[in-house]
């Protein structure tokens, strides 16, 4: 009798010690109801339709978007024939270059941002200087040190190795062949021979010549409208706990993750200006980012609204598609206050990890860097920063680091989107 008290209790206590070890090995991540709305509303599966672009009547065209796709990637548009699109947009890397600064024919004075998810954007650029995708494809096309060509250049090479395609899309093509009415090389830019010829040219032809050009940017635009991002793990730990499933959770996050989650909605504040299924509010904020060095101080959005207001390809240009009651972004704008002195978008954080380095001239190498300079919350060198410091100790900086990898994912579309249409 006594063997099999003995025996008895010692099954007990093994039962005891497994149920005491099992329990400290079982990790069970308890949210509020508050926070499970906010993880909702980060989680991908939040993202809505994409919104229509008014602007752009060629937005859904299948077609469009494939002759979009081959301008992407088309080298022949620029001025040394060397630079397209997908030079400082790597479908590999994000589509962004890895660089500070964007470098096409020459060095710009900003970071490439990513196009993944802009079409869900109502401004372009780090400054919203462009308010559509198609108006913010032109801008590269003219500048002297990204592709450095010029609009009758590129109508030119429509004319020759694009007008079925083009036709197609947008109607008849008119005859470019007579250099006196249409020069090889004229348009608006800084080159004073080609802005000599353009102006040279009727105002009609100059129209004519327009039309194409704003016709490329649609297309291109058509293109880019499709390149969106896919589920990282962050949404599968969301879908768990939407799911009430633990074990997806588990699965999905380690528990340093989860800690860096907690930051980022909570004490880190980063969902203040990163919300959303994107990571973005696509507003405008000034983080108090220093200067580049060898480069003015940028004064962001101050200047990039006024840029916006006064494009000739904005939604309420004659260049745009849209109707009357349309371009409300555009109409309401805040274009004055001291708060866009120094403000520039917040990118999303989709991918983060695989598009450095960050701020709008690259100014931080890596994430750890960019995190240290909003808990420390330095001045900048214009306007006001919104930041306060964080008081972040070294573990929850990397706790955070952490769960800004965890928003890595595949891009949701196709191989063959992410090269030139054979």
């Amino acid at each position: 009798m006594k063997r099999t008290y003995l025996i008895a209790a010692g099954i007990i206590l093994l039962a005891v010690a497994l149920w005491i070890g099992i329990s400290a090995n079982t990790r069970r991540d308890s949210w509020t109801e508050s926070e499970t709305t906010t993880l909702r509303s980060l989680w991908i599966g939040s993202l809505p339709p994409l919104p229509p672009d008014p602007s752009n009547a060629y937005a859904e065209d299948s077609a469009a978007a494939v002759f979009g796709q081959r301008l992407f990637f088309d080298t022949r548009f620029s001025s040394n024939g060397a630079v397209s699109c997908a030079t400082c947009h790597i479908p590999g890397l994000m589509f962004t270059d890895g660089l500070p600064l964007a470098h096409g024919v020459g060095t710009t004075s900003r970071k490439t941002m990513t196009i993944v998810g802009t079409a869900y954007s109502p401004w372009m650029f780090w400054d919203g200087r462009k308010d559509s995708q198609w108006a913010q494809a032109l801008a590269p096309m003219e500048s002297a040190v990204e592709h450095g060509g010029t609009r009758t250049q590129y109508a030119h090479l429509i004319d020759e190795f694009y007008r079925t395609d083009y036709e197609a899309i947008f109607g008849e093509l008119p005859d470019f062949s007579d250099q006196t009415r249409f020069p090889s090389v004229a348009g608006p830019v800084d080159d004073e021979a080609a802005r000599a010829a353009w102006e040279a040219m009727s105002p009609e032809d100059r129209d004519t010549v327009t039309r194409l050009y704003a016709n490329m940017g649609k297309a291109i635009a058509a293109y880019e409208r499709l390149i969106m991002p896919g589920p990282s793990r962050f949404d599968k730990y969301v879908e768990g706990l939407l799911n009430d499933d633990q074990q997806a959770m588990q699965d999905a996050l380690t528990k340093d993750e989860v800690a860096g989650l907690r930051l980022f909605i909570g004490q880190a504040q980063c969902i203040k200006c990163h919300n959303g299924p994107l990571f973005t509010n696509n507003d405008f904020h000034n983080t108090g980012v220093p200067a580049a060095k060898g480069l003015p101080v940028d004064d962001g959005r101050a200047s990039g609204v006024q840029k916006a207001l006064a494009d000739e390809f904005n939604c309420l240009s004659q260049w745009s598609d849209a109707g009357g009651n349309d371009c409300a972004e555009l109409r309401f704008v805040t274009s004055e206050g001291e708060q866009l002195l120094g403000a520039f978008k917040p990118p999303t954080l989709r991918n983060v990890a695989e598009t450095g380095p960050y701020m709008h001239a690259g100014q931080f190498a890596t994430l750890e860097e960019v995190i240290l300079h909003y808990n420390t919350a330095a001045v900048g060198p214009v306007g006001h920063t919104e930041l306060e410091p964080l008081h972040l100790n070294p573990t929850q900086r990397e706790q955070l680091e952490a769960l800004l990898r965890a928003l890595s994912g595949p891009l949701l579309l196709p191989p063959e989107l992410l090269q030139a249409p054979r």
